[in-house]
């Protein structure tokens, strides 16, 4: 049946849903890439908390998502800024959410590496940052589970320059017991984060990235760059140690980054491959086999969905993934931790829904159908 979608201009349009979806099975991990999806947490509607509240989180949607992911073979980034660190998830929810997540990696056989980082605290002094950093890689450590060190705002608001990472960083590198991920998160997802590695100028902090790098490449298995810069990141993966993987975490360049050149190809950790599990999993089985053209073919139209999900303020993405998530039926309920299913526009929803259903990625459209028709009555749009 038709829907009538708005659109940018506040103008009704048809469209007319999809019947089938893609045919899109479960398999095994991957041969020629390291592939992690940044998943959401799923909150709990019926917590009576405000935006101020601590996250109510509904843990057996929450994992049951992290199971899906794994049945097609991804990792599962855990407790990064996917799951709304900062943005709704404090730190004792982050703990509790790392406890469980990696207990069912395990029970599951799963891959999971978990976020590190400073939110504990809201500003403090060099030493104080250590100190958050430490409690945090504990809490992973125990777990069972690799560490991913997150750029940090405390951090970032307390360092005087390039020194300052170097020490901070070389401290953590050194105390490790496996190796670690290392995070770059762009400004475009935490304003916050401007000048980190103590630079502006971002010639001058991927220097200082790669000093880091460098005094301790042996404790480094991989870095996530977040930059929307597919050219900076090529050029940086070139500069590696040898043995030091690039996770790409570009949501806007994934397809080519992946895909690689003769020069070498980036891993993935990505928060769009929440939404895009599945058929980012049959991508990259393709691309196991040799075949980068059929891995294209897959993976390139998607990225006008991420650039759609991902556009400025692009700190909100979460809404988007969030929002596909329920109409996939992964949960029951378009509900965010923060009340952050207000962070985005009805115009923007139906984009997104006309996007995904377009490509197939939801495993039962009609479902898909009713719940867009339902957000669609809610906003008083006339059938």
């Amino acid at each position: 049946m038709t829907l009538h979608l708005p659109d940018a201009n506040g103008t009704l349009r048809p469209y007319e849903p999809r019947t089938e979806p893609l045919a899109l099975t479960p398999g095994s991990a991957f041969t020629s890439r390291t592939v992690f999806s940044a998943a959401h947490v799923v909150a709990d509607p019926f917590a009576d908390v405000s935006p101020d509240s601590p996250a109510a989180v509904d843990w057996d949607a929450t994992l049951a998502f992290r199971r899906h992911l794994w049945s097609h073979g991804l990792g599962v980034a855990e407790a990064m800024d996917t799951a709304q660190r900062g943005m709704g998830l404090d730190w004792a929810g982050a703990a509790e959410l790392i406890r469980r997540s990696a207990a069912e990696a395990r029970a599951a056989g799963g891959r999971i590496a978990c976020g590190v980082g400073t939110d504990q605290l809201a500003a403090g002094t060099l030493d104080e940052v250590r100190a958050a950093y430490e409690e945090q890689l504990a809490v992973v450590e125990e777990a069972g589970a690799q560490a991913i060190l997150m750029a940090s705002r405390a951090l970032a608001a307390a360092a005087h320059g390039p020194e300052d990472y170097l020490e901070v960083y070389g401290h953590l590198l050194r105390q490790v017991t496996e190796p670690v991920i290392l995070h770059w998160l762009g400004p475009m997802f935490d304003p916050a984060l401007e000048g980190y590695w103590g630079a502006a100028d971002l010639d001058a902090a991927t220097d200082t990235f790669l000093e880091v790098i460098a005094a301790h490449p042996e404790k480094v298995d991989g870095i996530k760059v977040s930059l929307l810069d597919a050219q900076r990141e090529i050029d940086l993966r070139r500069r590696l140690p040898k043995g030091v993987r690039c996770y790409t975490g570009d949501d806007f360049h994934y397809p080519e980054l992946i895909a690689g050149d003769d020069q070498g190809f980036s891993h993935a950790l990505l928060g769009i491959f929440d939404p895009l599990g599945p058929l980012a999993a049959e991508a990259v089985r393709v691309l196991d086999t040799g075949d980068a053209d059929g891995f294209r073919s897959l993976l390139d139209p998607t990225v006008e969905l991420s650039r759609h999900l991902f556009q400025a303020p692009t700190r909100f993405y979460k809404t988007g993934v969030v929002f596909l998530a329920w109409l996939a039926g992964h949960q029951s309920h378009f509900t965010m931790v923060g009340g952050l299913q207000s962070a985005r526009s009805l115009p923007h929803f139906a984009r997104a829904y006309e996007l995904a259903d377009g490509l197939g990625l939801f495993p039962d459209p009609k479902l898909a159908e009713e719940r867009m028709r339902t957000l669609l009555n809610l906003y008083g749009v006339p059938r």
